[in-house]
């Protein structure tokens, strides 16, 4: 009696496989917040991240300060259930981490935990090294981000490209290398001048990856929907629209308005 093999089922990336790519295959990562847009992305990306942007694009926020550590977890599961293959890292909001390491180590425990989440991504300074040094050792991986740091825009000055000051610049590559030996095993450059951003990539061991920074990164991100279309219709100089779905979503739902306004839905094929 002959036998067959079942399918072997698809195993989720993480932070070791993708570190196994660096100067070979470019990473592809997008945002994710939802289950639907999840299984979309699920074939195409490596990376999936449940980005704080959720605040901006899922809930309207002006700013993703107001994001909590609730909010994050509740669509970290989501993205999680909904995904086969990417691996899949939270954002911590703002106030989640900063206070000091064990907050943060308690908060992210958390995250992955009540997710299943495989990581997470924290917006750093030099302020920061401590607690990802802290995360690492206690079996979190950690994406570093540097940059624009949506969280610390207040202090920043707004959301202006960074790395084109000469000390801006040497700190972002000092930094990025601190990061590294901390234990992070990605560095996120966002928003920095091109040639600065390339420097960070050529002096680092772990993986870079840009969002507004250089096509040298070994992976970039976008936010999903704003490659997408679906917020705007001003975005950041560094977004590709790739679809305009929010142009083709108003047609159709004018089209739906007149359609019940004129009583042509619904139609005898959508009744019973």
């Amino acid at each position: 009696m002959s036998s067959t093999k079942l399918d072997a089922p698809v195993r989720r990336l993480t932070a070791t496989d993708l570190s196994k790519l660096k100067g070979k295959t470019p990473i592809v990562c997008l945002t994710a917040y939802t289950a639907w847009t999840t299984r979309l992305l699920d074939p195409h990306a490596d990376l999936l991240l449940v980005g704080d942007s959720l605040g901006m694009v899922i809930y309207g926020m002006p700013s993703t300060l107001s994001v909590s550590l609730d909010m994050m977890i509740a669509h970290g599961r989501a993205v999680v259930a909904a995904s086969t293959r990417p691996m899949v890292l939270v954002d911590m909001p703002f106030g989640s981490y900063e206070s000091n390491p064990v907050q943060a180590f308690e908060n992210a425990a958390r995250v992955m935990a009540e997710t299943g989440a495989s990581g997470v991504k924290l917006e750093c300074s030099a302020s920061m090294l401590e607690t990802v040094e802290f995360l690492v050792a206690r079996g979190i991986p950690v994406m570093a981000h540097i940059g624009l740091l949506p969280q610390s825009v207040n202090t920043l000055g707004g959301y202006r490209a960074r790395g084109h000051d000469n000390g801006e610049a040497q700190s972002m590559m000092e930094l990025a290398k601190s990061l590294e030996n901390a234990g992070a095993f990605a560095i996120l450059i966002e928003a920095t001048r091109e040639l600065i951003a390339r420097q960070i990539h050529d002096s680092l061991r772990v993986l870079s990856i840009g969002i507004g920074a250089s096509p040298a990164c070994d992976g970039q991100i976008l936010v999903t929907e704003d490659m997408l279309g679906l917020t705007g219709p001003k975005t950041a100089k560094f977004v590709r629209r790739y679809a305009e779905l929010g142009r083709e979503m108003s047609a159709a739902i004018a089209r739906y308005a007149a359609d019940v306004r004129e009583q042509q839905f619904p139609g005898e094929e959508n009744t019973y």
